[in-house]
């Protein structure tokens, strides 16, 4: 347990316990690597070690980069406004006054203004704010989908999503008591609009809540939204996207049209009607969060419905919010990667990871054709391929899953190439995959 003693003996603060004569016997001491992985009580110190492998985790969509300085004086100038250094709190609808003026709705709005034009949502029909994280994102669109369908049909929809999903899609469909509908997938493991229309004619009775997922969380497929708004054509439907990594980087690539709200052919059309993306994905911020983006219209509609069943006079307007008070800090300091340098950087960051991508993919197909790896498509970050040893696994913290693959149940693992996967990374990563090659035979 890491009782306040322990922290003031291994942090910073450590001083204070040696002046106070209770400096801990260990309080000089650093473990290896093995005995960091085993001690579920790290100190201070274990963490501040740790960090120096932080470029080896592959296996998850986390951009490990450390921000730029700038970012750091950023956060010290809201500092010194007071942000962070007593109770801000950004309740209710940022779009609303707030009786709260210790809040940071200015900012808010501004990124959700800004993210909502990198994601070509109408400029005078938006609305959203910045989540706990991608899956309460989530959990506002489908809340959203889930009680706009209600009011229009008086039933509540069926969930349409695939097992290739992100799990918190059915942790979500289970906290709003919604009956699911599998939708099969491709071979590249992206949704089938053909079995989705067969499953929406089955199914009749109930509109559809379909969540479709711009990059998949395991193989890294992306759900064709055209194709299934035209199966949705003459249905109660509700369509949100999944955007959590892909969202994050696809507007600064040739196909940003992938996660565009308004059709690039015909500006009239709408392709989806809301979306979330992670903050801590692909941006690189230090902590989980989520944009959420819908149109003010489809809110407005929710509101209605929302605000005759909560109607909180105590904030003087109706929330529009699952959550209540909400984190004040993380939109003013999320503000910065919606500036225009910093927009820049993460372009740069795209092409550098796409090219990475694209070499550890050639290098694998040409001196490890026997893991079989895949990728699933030109626009994703992901390679899956057959389980490597334990050790590999371990140092480079990979997921690894059980999947059947051409009729065959094997064990498999993948990459995710974030920023912080330069060359000499996965360098180093072949380099273990060829003396794990030589060690099995």
């Amino acid at each position: 347990m890491l009782t306040r003693r322990r922290f003031l003996g291994y942090g910073g603060a450590g001083i204070l316990a040696i002046t106070a004569g209770c400096r801990p016997e260990n309080f000089n001491w650093l473990p290896n690597q093995e005995e960091v992985s085993s001690n579920k009580n790290l100190s201070l110190a274990d963490k501040a070690k740790l960090t120096k492998q932080k470029n080896f985790l592959l296996g998850y969509p986390i951009n490990m980069n450390t921000p730029p300085e700038d970012f750091f004086v950023w956060r010290q100038q809201l500092l010194d406004a007071g942000i962070n250094t007593f109770a801000y709190n950004n309740v209710g609808n940022p779009f609303k006054d707030s009786s709260i003026p210790f809040n940071t709705h200015d900012f808010e709005r501004e990124l959700i203004f800004r993210f909502g034009k990198l994601y070509a949502f109408p400029p005078n029909d938006t609305w959203g704010f910045l989540s706990n994280s991608g899956t309460d994102s989530n959990m506002h669109g489908m809340y959203m989908g889930r009680t706009i369908l209600k009011g229009r049909t008086g039933v509540l929809p069926k969930a349409y999503f695939t097992k290739e999903a992100h799990y918190s899609i059915q942790i979500l469909r289970d906290l709003l008591g919604l009956e699911t509908v599998f939708v099969e997938t491709l071979p590249d493991g992206g949704m089938d609009p053909n079995d989705l229309r067969q499953k929406l004619a089955a199914n009749l009775s109930h509109p559809a809540l379909v969540i479709a997922t711009i990059g998949t969380t395991f193989k890294g497929a992306i759900d064709q939204v055209d194709r299934i708004q035209e199966a949705l054509k003459g249905y109660s439907s509700y369509l949100h996207l999944d955007a959590a990594l892909f969202g994050g980087y696809l507007p600064f690539t040739s196909h940003a049209r992938e996660v565009s709200y308004q059709s690039i052919s015909n500006p009239t059309a709408t392709r989806y009607d809301s979306i979330a993306v992670s903050c801590h994905k692909f941006f690189g911020f230090p902590s989980p969060a989520g944009i959420f983006i819908t149109t003010k219209s489809h809110f407005d509609e929710f509101n209605e419905l929302f605000s005759q069943i909560h109607n909180p006079e105590y904030i003087h307007h109706v929330p529009g919010t699952i959550t209540c008070s909400r984190d004040a800090v993380k939109p003013a300091e999320f503000y910065f990667f919606s500036t225009p340098s910093s927009m820049a950087k993460l372009s740069e960051d795209t092409q550098s990871m796409l090219q990475n991508t694209v070499y550890l993919m050639e290098q694998m197909q040409v001196h490890f054709p026997h893991l079989q790896p895949t990728r699933a498509n030109d626009l994703s970050n992901t390679i899956f391929f057959r389980k490597p040893s334990d050790r590999i696994v371990k140092k480079y913290s990979l997921a690894t899953m059980h999947l059947e693959i051409n009729h065959e149940k094997q064990d498999y693992a993948h990459v995710v190439v974030m920023p912080h996967a330069n060359r000499k990374v996965l360098t180093e990563f072949l380099t273990d995959l060829d003396k794990d090659s030589v060690t099995r035979l």
